[in-house]
């Protein structure tokens, strides 16, 4: 059965690019992983003889039809029936399945510690994804079915789409028809203007939607890996929409896409450039105070931000909303952490800083492999097996339009790993200040995902145990990655917990004490708790801008085409 574009556009659009430990991992590490793999399976003969046995016995009970391996239920690769009624592919099948199941044995038993587990585990599950039959014309029943019914042409359309990623899309097979899609056009399309431009970001005004507006401005922080038009991705799927028609007044950063030449912005030149940009939002709306709110990278960044001003009794932000962030990101967290290590960092560290950036594209291909069935396996059978366009799905549209890191701020950003510098308040220095988020006690409103394993929920939810604040809402939304983020109403199967006050010390004790169930999206919830953090409700001004800061170049802005 073919996967269709709703599948391959929804399950990709949850393994996004993020700044994660992924931009951690070195060749070599993944190298090492692999030999200790090796030199466990030739240092334990005995063991290692038992296990092929045991393969060796499952193998005849294939051969005789007696094996009971059915696929995991979840797995959808081996959904078309010719798995369970063709006795050549359920043998096929079957065998893989044998293949897998005598390799976590084998890992289980395996004299490894946790993290020398954890790392063979994920390597060769990455191996053993590779060597899927399905991967291939002829072990894909849909494929071949599909090159039948076509006359072949299936097959020719698959070899064009080949070429083109081998010519045009710099060897990574494609996840997107971008077509479609054009910012500014159909997408990013909410009024408003760039009021203030500096060489790092531009800061956009949005128009006023209702006739009074609140007293309270927000600024939005977005992260640096990504471009900033995901807060207004279409008219359905838009954060800004959703503040304007609440009379939230909206202020959004977009940053400038750093080339070699910017290679010493660090996270310290980022936050001054908050600081400035905020100096701006409050004059324009005629406000002493703002809201702010980060995602992701972008999170971090405002977490920073939010200590270099407690640190100098600076009182301009009123409230806070972090969304997936992890201040504190321990191996743990997820599969790739696992493979996070000094020698990845350093590794890491020294690339960016030879070429001056993280290329977005470089990055991309790396998260890509390490989510290879969602990123890359299922992308080469639609594509070039079955010969199908790839899907028209807009946040995969702007998941492909990653930006590049400055070798500078990929390299504090590593530090957050390395020195943990928010888990150790008042030891770190980082942004030309000790790192100290106890003296942060402004209300806060933190958001994570239920199925979101690029930023796990319970990290996320250290995040806000970090935090000086007495007042915050944690919420966890039934989501993923990004599904947390761009959770307009209207979706039926919707739900979120909502808990407020201090976080207790454990998600077990959250869950069972604090966390109330709600269904549908958590936007309505934010919104009242924006508006009753940004003050009386005034007229709405007639223009964007001000005297000193006039409109100039509509939203998005001429950044995010760079």
């Amino acid at each position: 059965m073919a996967r269709t574009g709703i599948d391959l556009g929804s399950e990709a659009a949850e393994s996004t690019v993020a700044l994660n430990p992924i931009v951690g991992i070195a060749r070599e590490d993944l190298i090492g992983a692999v030999g200790a793999m090796l030199r466990e399976t030739a240092g334990q003969p005995i063991k290692t003889l038992g296990h092929l046995k045991n393969f060796g016995g499952e193998f005849v009970r294939i051969l005789k039809n007696d094996s009971d391996l059915v696929p995991d239920a979840k797995d959808k690769r081996f959904a078309d029936p010719a798995w369970t009624t063709n006795p050549l592919y359920k043998a096929s099948l079957q065998t893989y399945l044998a293949i897998r199941k005598s390799m976590r044995n084998m890992i289980d038993e395996a004299g490894f510690d946790e993290l020398e587990r954890a790392r063979a585990s994920f390597v060769s599950g990455m191996i053993l994804d590779a060597l899927s039959p399905t991967n291939t014309l002829i072990g894909n029943p849909a494929a071949l079915k599909k090159a039948l019914d076509s006359g072949g042409v299936s097959l020719i359309r698959g070899l064009k789409n080949a070429y083109e990623d081998m010519t045009k899309n710099d060897g990574i097979v494609s996840q997107v028809d971008k077509r479609p899609f054009k910012v500014g056009g159909n997408l990013a399309t909410s009024e408003g203007s760039v009021v203030y431009r500096t060489e790092m970001m531009e800061l956009i005004q949005y128009a006023p939607t209702t006739a009074e507006v609140r007293e309270t401005p927000l600024l939005i922080i977005p992260p640096q890996i990504n471009k900033a038009y995901v807060n207004d991705l279409s008219p359905q799927k838009s954060i800004v929409k959703l503040l304007t028609g609440a009379g939230i007044q909206t202020f959004l950063v977009s940053w400038r896409n750093p080339t070699a030449e910017h290679r010493a912005w660090g996270l310290g030149d980022y936050v001054d450039a908050l600081i400035e940009a905020s100096d701006v939002v409050c004059r324009i709306a005629k406000s002493k105070t703002l809201n702010v709110s980060g995602a992701c990278s972008g999170g971090i960044t405002a977490a920073t931000l939010l200590s270099k001003l407690a640190a100098k009794n600076d009182k301009r932000v009123a409230s806070v909303t972090l969304m997936v962030c992890v201040l504190d990101p321990q191996p743990s967290d997820s599969e790739t952490g696992a493979l996070l290590s000094k020698h990845g960092v350093e590794m890491a560290r020294r690339r960016s800083a030879k070429a001056g950036v993280l290329k977005g594209s470089s990055l991309s291909r790396t998260f890509a492999w390490l989510r290879a069935n969602d990123l890359v396996w299922n992308y080469v059978i639609n594509n070039y097996l079955l010969g199908e366009d790839p899907p028209a799905f807009d946040v995969l549209f702007w998941n492909n339009d990653s930006t590049n890191l400055p070798a500078a701020l990929h390299s504090d950003y590593l530090r957050v790993y390395e020195e943990e510098p928010f888990a150790k308040p008042g030891t770190v220095t980082l942004a030309d200040h000790k790192v100290d988020l106890r003296k942060v006690t402004q209300d806060c409103f933190v958001v994570a995902g239920v199925t979101d394993h690029i930023t796990p929920w319970k990290a996320c939810y250290r995040s806000a145990q970090l935090l000086g604040s007495p007042n915050i809402d944690f919420v966890l939304s039934q989501a993923g990655h990004i599904q947390a983020l761009l959770n307009p109403p209207g979706n039926p199967k919707a739900k979120y917990f909502h808990g407020a006050g201090r976080p207790p010390a454990s998600t077990d004790e959250w869950m069972a004490s604090h966390a109330q169930e709600h269904q549908g999206s958590w936007w309505p919830l934010w919104t009242e708790w924006l508006i009753a953090h940004a003050g009386n409700l005034k007229p709405a001004p007639k223009s964007v801008g001000s005297r000193k800061y006039p409109a100039g170049d509509p939203a998005p802005g001429t950044y995010v085409f760079g």
